[in-house]
């Protein structure tokens, strides 16, 4: 018989609420949205989206996202432009000024994931860490 366990998403969406609610405070301090967190973390992926590519690779309606690109332009942390391909289409890419917030934010956050870390012995840190990267990408490479 296999071993009794909660299941996943009792024991994940627990956990991702309180990671979510951490980070909070840190993206206050930046003036960052989560979605204008997300925006900077997913061009660091590729370094040039379109607007509609950068939604779908980061979960968000491309709709929706208008308003965060505009204000992350406006703050000088993404520049668009016209694809010269196709004047209808904007490309999106992270300035240095955006680089550096989201590295100085990814920083904060993980310093605090760190200390949730600490309490796993350090195999076990490793393994679920190496797990979780694993998981995550079995995820994203399902057809939505």
């Amino acid at each position: 018989m296999p071993e009794s366990r909660p299941d996943l998403a009792a024991m994940i969406v627990p956990l991702v609420r309180a990671l979510m609610a951490a980070e909070a405070p840190v993206l206050a301090r930046h003036e960052l949205s989560m979605w204008g967190y997300a925006v900077l973390l997913g061009l660091d992926a590729e370094p040039v989206y379109t607007q509609a590519a950068l939604a779908k690779a980061i979960g968000a309606d491309k709709t929706r996202i208008i308003g965060v690109l505009d204000e992350l332009q406006r703050r000088g942390l993404i520049d668009r432009a016209p694809d010269p391909a196709d004047r209808r289409v904007n490309l999106v890419s992270l300035t240095e000024a955006g680089r550096a917030l989201r590295d100085r934010a990814q920083r904060e956050i993980q310093a605090q994931e760190n200390r949730l870390l600490d309490q796993l012995p350090a195999t076990d840190r490793r393994v679920f860490l190496r797990a979780l990267r694993i998981l995550s990408a079995a995820v994203a490479e399902q057809p939505k």
